[in-house]
């Protein structure tokens, strides 16, 4: 595991705010350094399973923050950021020119191919042989008037996005689970990242606990060779937490047999962890 700022620039693609990876080297890059997030797409072999899951990678919101701060820190990223985009660019000019040129080809063969068909055809044959020279006459000039419009190009369009953004205000509107975000979810945002990167420096592997009421599952180790350990709960120090809601979450802890951590970041960066177990009626 590699927790340093990674020289390779990670091309994070966003879909209506989700950030997704699509390059198997991005999901290399990001799994040695501990950053697990959860594969989407479907295999082209078996596409109608769900065990085994392919590309795209989505990403937590709290992984990609953290990709991009190491991102940041990595020296002469953003040049190097910017020169394989250009190149990247300049490849696809070309690959474009050279299909256009293809293309031209074939759809000048093809215009030859149906004034044969016309010239050669039985109700050509059977009438006067003006309409035939002027076909034999319009196949000749052919090859010298002929031009292939750009806009007749046929382009595949790549499922993968090229690395359009949106600014952080659209951002905020444009996430589907909560489309109007207030100042408080803000402040739980910024806890939760604060929790997120904490954990992460000690060596832990967090994802998503939606399923388990919580916000964060913590592996002591890579999620694909240990079961989680901790249930992370981010609450502020300040915030009143009924019993009832200790209860649950704690028991619901116990039910999957894990540890269910309140998670307090405090004003100096550090955060306090409170363990929460079951152990019954009294």
């Amino acid at each position: 595991m590699d927790d340093r700022p990674s020289s390779h620039a990670v091309g994070v693609s966003l879909c209506d705010s989700a950030p997704l990876l699509w390059r198997v080297e991005d999901l290399r890059t990001v799994r040695s350094q501990g950053l697990v997030g959860a594969l989407l797409g479907s295999l082209p072999r078996t596409p109608r399973q769900n065990v085994r899951l392919g590309r795209p990678l989505l990403l937590l919101e709290e992984e990609e923050t953290l990709l991009r701060e190491r991102q940041a820190a990595a020296a002469g990223y953003q040049d190097g950021r910017g020169a394989e985009l250009r190149l990247q660019v300049q490849q696809h000019k070309e690959d474009q020119q050279r299909s256009y040129e293809e293309q031209s080809v074939l759809a000048l063969e093809d215009r030859k191919s149906a004034l044969l068909r016309a010239m050669t055809s039985s109700h050509t044959e059977s009438g006067a042989g003006a309409q035939g020279g002027a076909l034999r006459g319009r196949l000749e000039a052919l090859d010298r008037s002929f031009t292939f419009p750009c806009s007749a190009l046929a382009v595949q369009l790549s499922t993968a996005r090229a690395g359009l953004s949106y600014c952080p205000e659209a951002r905020v509107v444009l996430r589907a689970d909560r489309p109007i975000r207030g100042r408080d979810e803000l402040n739980c945002d910024a806890a939760r990242y604060q929790v997120f990167r904490d954990l992460r420096g000690r060596g832990f592997y967090l994802t998503s606990a939606g399923k388990f009421g919580g916000d964060f599952l913590v592996y002591p180790g890579d999620p694909l060779r240990f079961h989680a350990h901790f249930i992370a709960v981010c609450v502020s120090e300040n915030e009143s937490v009924g019993l009832l809601d200790l209860l649950s979450v704690a028991r619901l802890g116990s039910n999957v047999k894990k540890t269910v951590l309140l998670c307090s970041p405090g004003p100096d960066g550090r955060v306090l962890y409170t363990s929460l177990q079951w152990s019954g009626m009294v």
